[in-house]
């Protein structure tokens, strides 16, 4: 037998209350040493000298007196100083020659809190002695002051801003507040100054330029018209020359002449054609245009209307329709005779513009001769004008240069790019120390550190450290008695079953396949020598050893017998094979013991077509084993799919090794039709049973003609040795 652990293999855990018990038992002393320590944190603040620290704040930005148009569009294109431009302001602040300046404003070195090695002590001038410091006094006053100075000093950079900050820690309140101004107002005036003496050397430069310049530009200029008077090329008012212009003007009428002539001639041509085929030309743009042949035509139509209305009550040979019809016959021959004066003016055109055009061809080949001589001469022209252009522009751009820098000479009109935000103000409170914090600081960290050490000796003394759980025992096999104990753990009023309710299981008849053979219950051989063969642990092994596929279990004693069908399936898990249980129960009793919730979908959710089959498989809460709750569909409904039931147990067994169907304690009837296929073992659950009930069990399955049956109980002598079959012959393994 295995012997158990030791009582010194506890677990053991942090006992808090015995912690602050132990902090208590010391309160005393953790107190007294708090105060000692908050006492000597303030006598020693209270002795150091206190420090003042004031601050001057700076915006760099460009800044430019805005006098005219021209100034301020200049200001306004100025790049906008980036971080690399304030870094470097924040290095000229710290930079020893304003320093140094300061210094000399301030009279600094006069001062012992800035040239503290003006009296040095006896271990300075000891260590002189002994060449292992260098003599501070062969240093000028200035350079001494200068270090300190350093040191009291802070300049910085507000973030993601262009400000400077100046900070600047003394002794003297007033001194505090005085450095930081005088070291801005020096930083503006170097700033002005530089940007002073830059103008004012730019004024110098430009003033000998400018008059050079002057006469380069009088020179070129000359030149030119010089150039434009011998070559005779005549401006024309604008880049182009005299005969440039003259040439375009040429062209411009030649195209308005050619466009005359062909419109003449069409004109003509169309007015020729109509007479010619003897067509009427009244519709023709040229006879509608002439007044003369409009008012003839007038006329030609009056007298036509007049000859038609006295054809009515008069006849041809009437003098009045014979001088009507002399009139209309005169007005004819005029329009004859002025469409032809109308044809022959429009040839006169177009012979006009014919004559025009030529003559201004003839012209235009002359002036192209003299613009091409024009172009050979303008090509110097241009070179002289370009030369001209670039010193004129030259001359400008340093005369704006000359007039800037000249506006800017005085002192007064070159600010410097920065401007003070905010001067030091003498402060009122020192920066350190802080005597009242430094004091409760002391003091709480003296109490937190007390506390801490207490509560760790105690630790490692083990008087604050407790026993968990009870000592542990040695370990023993999982007995029956261990299921059945968990079982009972199951509420009472959810593990209550009348046998009466469960003759209306959900199992519906089926008729039975199997051929009548006598009844008879099986024993199952035993692994070891202390357990029965018709144990919870035998019946496991005999399924496994024989791979039974599925199994029908009948419990005539309601939960008690579901009880140990949990036990079974379980046991089978634990060998290592895969098994499932169908709660086929009308009181849910393994779905209680074995799913994590009563209400899971199930069987009867299967059945309803409610669930998928994937949804109503759930994991053992105590196993590797799998559980098919009862479900929570109604039971009504899901008998009309009870057909669906032999399909769901075989689609099972394609993937588990063990389908183990719970039907609790129904009739024999309702067991037989679930076992139409064969191939499964029906085992009755039954922990303590009764031989007369079990007697007529087996009579109700001989009956039916089922004879083989295995028994599952927790004592088995009380059956007839007749009604026993030995157990098959027991495998080498075994």
């Amino acid at each position: 037998m295995p012997v158990g652990p030791s009582h010194a293999d506890q677990d053991v855990d942090i006992d808090l209350a015995q912690l602050l018990a132990a902090v208590w038992r010391r309160k005393g002393r953790v107190l007294a040493l708090t105060c000692l320590m908050a006492g000597v944190a303030f006598a020693g603040a209270s002795l150091i000298k206190p420090t003042y620290r004031a601050e001057t704040t700076v915006l760099i930005e460009p800044r430019a007196p805005n006098y005219d148009a021209e100034n301020a569009k200049s200001a306004d294109s100025q790049p906008v100083l980036d971080e690399l431009n304030i870094a470097s302001q924040v290095q000229l602040f710290r930079s020893v020659d304003l320093i140094r300046q300061v210094v000399r404003d301030l009279k600094l070195y006069e001062l012992k809190e800035f040239d503290p090695d003006l009296h040095p002590s006896a271990l300075t001038d000891l260590l002189v002695m002994l060449h292992l410091k260098k003599n501070p006094l062969e240093l000028s006053p200035e350079d001494r002051v200068i270090k300190t100075f350093s040191e009291k000093l802070q300049v910085y950079q507000v973030e993601k801003s262009r400000v400077i900050g100046v900070e600047f820690s003394s002794r003297d309140p007033k001194l505090a507040a005085a450095i930081p101004n005088a070291m801005v107002n020096v930083y503006l005036a170097v700033q002005s100054g530089a940007k002073l003496d830059s103008n004012e050397d730019a004024a110098r430069w430009l003033e000998p330029e400018i008059a050079n310049l002057r006469q380069k530009v009088a020179e070129a200029e000359q030149k030119v018209a010089d150039y434009r008077k011998s070559s005779d090329l005549i401006p024309a008012g604008d880049s182009s020359s005299f005969a440039s212009k003259q040439l375009n003007d040429i062209s411009a009428e030649l195209l308005r002449v050619r466009t005359d002539r062909s419109n003449a001639e069409a004109r003509l041509q169309n007015l020729k054609s109509a007479l010619k085929s003897g067509q009427t030309a009244d519709n023709l743009d040229v006879v509608m245009g002439s007044p003369a042949i409009q008012s003839l035509k007038q006329s030609e139509a009056t007298l036509k209307a007049q000859i038609s209305d006295l054809s009515i009550s008069l006849l041809d040979n009437h003098p009045r329709l014979k001088a009507l019809k002399a009139q209309l016959a005169s007005i004819q021959t005029q329009l004859q005779t002025e469409t032809r004066k109308l044809a022959s003016s429009l040839e006169n055109d177009a012979n006009i513009a014919r004559i025009r055009e030529e003559q201004l061809m003839q012209q235009l080949a002359a002036i192209k001769a003299d613009t091409a001589t024009a172009g050979e001469k303008e090509v110097g022209l241009k070179a002289l004008e370009r030369e001209a252009a670039a010193q004129r522009q030259l001359l400008e751009t340093y005369l704006a240069r000359y007039r800037e820098a000249s506006s800017r000479i005085d002192p007064n009109a070159t600010p410097a790019d920065a401007r003070i935000i905010s001067r030091a103000m003498q402060p009122g409170e020192p920066n350190f120390p802080k005597v009242l914090p430094i004091t409760l600081v002391a003091g709480v960290a003296t109490f937190v550190v007390s506390t801490i050490v207490i509560m760790l000796l105690e630790l490692f003394s083990g008087r604050a450290l407790r026993p968990v759980g009870p000592a542990p025992q040695p370990q023993r096999p999982r007995s029956r008695r261990d299921e059945q104990d968990e079982w009972d753990d199951v509420p009472t009023q959810r593990r209550q079953t009348h046998h009466d309710e469960q003759k209306d299981s959900p199992v519906r008849p089926i008729i039975a396949a199997s051929e009548p053979q006598p009844a008879a219950i099986r024993f199952v051989e035993p692994q070891h020598e202390a357990a029965s063969e018709y144990s919870i642990a035998a019946v496991a092994q005999y399924l496994s050893k024989r791979g039974v596929a599925k199994v029908i279990v009948l419990s005539p004693d309601g939960d008690a017998g579901s009880a140990a069908t949990v036990t079974l399936a379980r046991y089978v898990a634990d060998a290592g094979r895969s098994v499932i249980l169908v709660d086929m129960t009308g009181s849910g009793a393994p779905t209680l013991a074995m799913a994590q919730h009563h209400d899971l979908p199930g069987v009867t959710d299967l059945l309803c077509g409610d669930a998928a089959f994937g949804e109503t498989i759930h994991a053992d809460r105590s196993s590797s084993a799998h559980i098919l709750p009862q479900g929570a569909a109604d039971i009504r409904q899901a008998l009309r799919g009870l057909d669906r039931l032999t399909m769901i147990t075989d689609a099972l067994t394609d993937a588990y090794d063990l389908v183990v169907v719970e039907c609790g304690p129904t009739t024999v009837d309702n067991i037989l039709r679930l076992c139409r296929d064969g191939g499964q073992e029906i085992i009755l659950s039954v922990p303590q049973p009764d031989t007369a009930e079990l007697s007529l069990l087996m009579e109700q399955f001989e009956a039916h003609g089922v004879g083989d049956l295995l028994l599952m109980s927790e004592a088995a002598d009380f059956l007839p040795e007749e009604d026993v079959i030995a157990p098959a012959p027991r495998a080498a393994s075994a």
